[in-house]
């Protein structure tokens, strides 16, 4: 036989307890669940709707040790030229020069980080020798470890030329980090850990400074001398080399990174709200 509601009315029913007792323990700690992880998760995440932000870091930053010189002699294309490469000296015959180098690397305030690097070199030259443009690749390792850990090698390109014979060529600038996309928060980036110069090749290609820039520019991580004002000094005296007097910073830089995905925001704003 079949059945057929004739009345229904709702049941309200309150359950009460007081302050002291294992309900009130449980309501508390299902709050704190509730709304504690999902805040803890999306702060550690950098935020939630943010796809794009930026610190501060002073890399650590050390020289390699590691140069290549040209200068041009004469406007017709003579040139010396030297280098920490043996490969690449072997091939300039009469041209090599060798100079004499002093290098050093200050931590100016003392946090363990070196700031500052004093390069000096004096190039031989004979008699009838004049010098009228520079080009100079200094080799640094480079470092990061604030987010990502970042270990790269990197360059300073210094070019300086003048219709007057000079003595002297005094720089001093910033070894700035220059980045073409941003570079993610977490894990270690290693892939430009590598020579910028490949000083075991036996081939002259692999030292042309064309080739040596245009691959290093290809690089989404790269490291660029910004000096402003260069300082052509003229005169020198018969007999005397010529000297390069370099100060490089090493400053802070302001790094780019992207942050959660609108997929992860999601997630997150589910966990938020989830119970």
């Amino acid at each position: 036989m079949p059945f057929y509601e004739v009345y229904f009315h709702p049941v309200l029913i309150r359950y009460k307890t007081t302050i002291c007792t294992k309900a009130t323990l449980f309501v508390c700690i299902v709050f704190c669940l509730t709304y504690i992880p999902p805040l803890l998760v999306a702060y550690r995440s950098q935020g939630f709707w943010v796809k794009r932000n930026t610190y501060e870091e002073q890399p650590v930053v050390r020289f390699q040790y590691q140069t290549l010189i040209i200068a041009a002699t004469s406007p017709s294309g003579d040139y010396v030229a030297w280098s920490t490469f043996p490969n690449f000296n072997n091939m300039q015959g009469t041209n090599l020069r060798i100079p004499f180098i002093s290098v050093r690397e200050e931590d100016q305030n003392q946090d363990g980080k070196l700031d500052l690097l004093k390069f000096q070199l004096d190039l031989p030259l004979t008699p009838d020798e004049q010098v009228y443009s520079i080009q100079l690749i200094l080799t640094f390792s480079y470092q990061l470890f604030r987010m990502s850990t970042v270990v790269m090698q990197t360059l300073a390109f210094v070019q300086h030329s003048s219709s007057v014979p000079g003595s002297q060529l005094f720089i001093s600038g910033d070894l700035q980090l220059q980045q073409r996309n941003p570079l993610p928060h977490r894990g270690l980036h290693t892939i430009y850990n590598v020579s910028v110069i490949d000083g075991a090749s036996p081939f002259a290609s692999a030292y042309d400074l064309a080739n040596v820039i245009r691959s290093y520019q290809n690089r989404n991580l790269t490291t660029v001398l910004f000096c402003p004002s260069p300082v052509w000094i003229v005169g020198r005296a018969a007999g005397s080399p010529f000297q390069i007097n370099a100060e490089i910073r090493y400053p802070m830089e302001v790094i780019r990174y992207p942050l959660v995905c609108l997929h992860a925001s999601v997630c997150e704003l589910s966990a938020t709200y989830l119970v």
